[in-house]
């Protein structure tokens, strides 16, 4: 196990800090809105790359698959080589990227320029709140940051749509990629002035075989998802591929449990407290991307709406996350993670059950409602989650289990595309809102499981 020694690093001025956490909210910003930018503008980049809906699936799930599976591995890079290093080269990646994107001539170099763009994004999340942490030694001053952290990546998530939604009336699809060039042109310029360097104090070993075990599951779980519904459930090829990632799975676990410095600290997952907050994280983000994709193809195809209306319907979703995200921290901090947890729940699962019986014709208050209604639920839902995961642990497994949670948020965002997807491929836009209800059960359902984290949240002591 390699150990870096190191001398103590200046002091930064308060004004420094703050201007640190600035720029590094900046690049969650970008990588929060890249995750859901797109999904209001996948008819519309369907009818240009003449695809359907399987293959604009791929379009948003080659970001987050490939997001989820280095951001563990992004994050001991780092510790290793220069926080503000492999920052540096994330944003470059990132951009380099998102030119490919914007100038892709098929969805397969789309598809390709995505997973890349998720790589880098990779290199900026785990990366960037180690330098705030690292910014920021005084404990008050770091959790204040850290709320702003979590407000921010909740507000870019919910903001996507509408954002997109602007961008594509104004000057087309390809101008959601555009618009990441002259961001990450200023964030590296701000990076270079503001941002020191750091390092981990102690340099984890990388784990290549947990690493490409886990890149393996997650990429033969989401395709199976998406093209299970083309190729048939039970055909030959479906069930090669349940072998492999049941395989595949066992295999990384194995791995992980033998190496004295793993990936994945899968010890963690014995805490029943731990595991339901990961499971929470994945339910909240296919929650929220099921959400979105399926407004997205329902307002576009059956109602024909325009993309700008379509991500201006979301802006009560976005209003909830911006408004609930920094009310929740405050919940934690005053009363733990389970009433903020039940309120999140709750939330999100009336705001699917008011869309189960959509059809055609239901009305347009009916929809901004569900959509606040999801969106309430999504910003109480980050803080206490995080929160939930990393309670009760030493602080050397902390940052462990925030990258973990992290990935979980990926994970079921990836998921959530895949489901919501395989349900309305194929289906004509007069069917689009029946096919969907199942999706919105399952947004139900999402909720009701965070309910039952909640139960194993523990409340402040003391708290009334």
């Amino acid at each position: 196990m390699t150990t870096t020694s190191l001398a103590a690093e200046p002091a930064l001025s308060a004004r420094r800090r703050w201007t640190v956490l600035a720029v590094c909210a900046l690049s969650l910003f970008l990588i929060g809105l890249d995750t859901t930018i797109v999904n209001v503008g996948l008819p519309v980049i369907g009818e240009g790359l003449g695809t359907g809906t399987r293959g604009l699936e791929w379009v948003v799930d080659s970001y987050t698959v490939v997001l989820a599976a280095f951001l563990i591995v992004s994050g001991a890079l780092a510790d290793r080589f220069g926080r503000r290093r492999v920052f540096r080269g994330g944003l470059v990646l990132f951009g380099a990227a998102s030119l490919v994107c914007a100038l892709a001539p098929s969805l397969e170099a789309l598809v390709a320029a995505r997973a890349v763009q998720g790589l880098g994004a990779s290199m900026l999340s785990p990366v960037a709140l180690a330098i705030v942490v690292s910014a920021m030694p005084d404990p008050r001053e770091r959790a204040q940051a850290i709320g702003i952290w979590a407000s921010v990546f909740g507000l870019s998530m919910a903001a996507g749509p509408v954002t997109g939604g602007a961008l594509i009336a104004a000057f087309g699809w390809r101008s959601v990629f555009w618009i990441n060039l002259p961001v990450v042109a200023a964030a590296l310029v701000l990076v270079a002035v503001f941002v020191p360097e750091s390092y981990g104090q102690r340099a984890r070993r990388l784990d290549l075989p947990g690493q490409s075990l886990l890149t393996l599951t997650l990429g033969l779980l989401v395709g199976v998802l998406i093209e299970g519904p083309r190729i048939g459930w039970t055909a030959p090829a479906a069930v090669a591929c349940y072998a492999l990632i049941a395989l595949a799975t066992a295999a990384f676990v194995r791995v992980e449990l033998r190496r004295d410095d793993p990936l994945m600290d899968l010890g963690l997952f014995r805490r029943p407290v731990f595991a339901t907050a990961v499971l929470g994280a994945v339910a909240v983000f296919a929650a929220l991307t099921t959400t979105l994709l399926l407004t997205t193809l329902y307002l576009q195809h059956a109602r024909g709406w325009t993309p700008l209306a379509a991500g201006t319907a979301t802006l009560p979703m976005a209003l909830g996350a911006t408004v609930c995200a920094p009310w929740a921290g405050s919940l934690v901090g005053r009363f733990g993670a389970r009433r903020p947890l039940l309120l999140a729940g709750a939330f999100i699962a009336a705001g699917g059950v008011s869309l189960v019986g959509l059809g055609t014709g239901t009305s347009v208050l009916l929809l901004l409602t569900a959509y606040l209604l999801v969106g309430v639920g999504f910003g109480f839902a980050n803080a206490p989650l995080t929160n939930t995961a990393v309670s009760g642990l030493p602080p050397s497994r902390a940052g462990v289990a925030g990258a973990v949670t992290s990935t979980a948020r990926q994970v079921g965002a990836a998921l959530g595309v895949a489901l919501a997807g395989g349900l309305v491929a194929g289906v004509a836009p007069a069917g689009l809102a029946g096919a969907a209800r199942p999706g919105w059960l399952l947004v139900a359902g999402c909720g009701l499981f965070l309910l039952l984290v909640a139960r194993a949240a523990a409340p402040v002591r003391g708290a009334g």
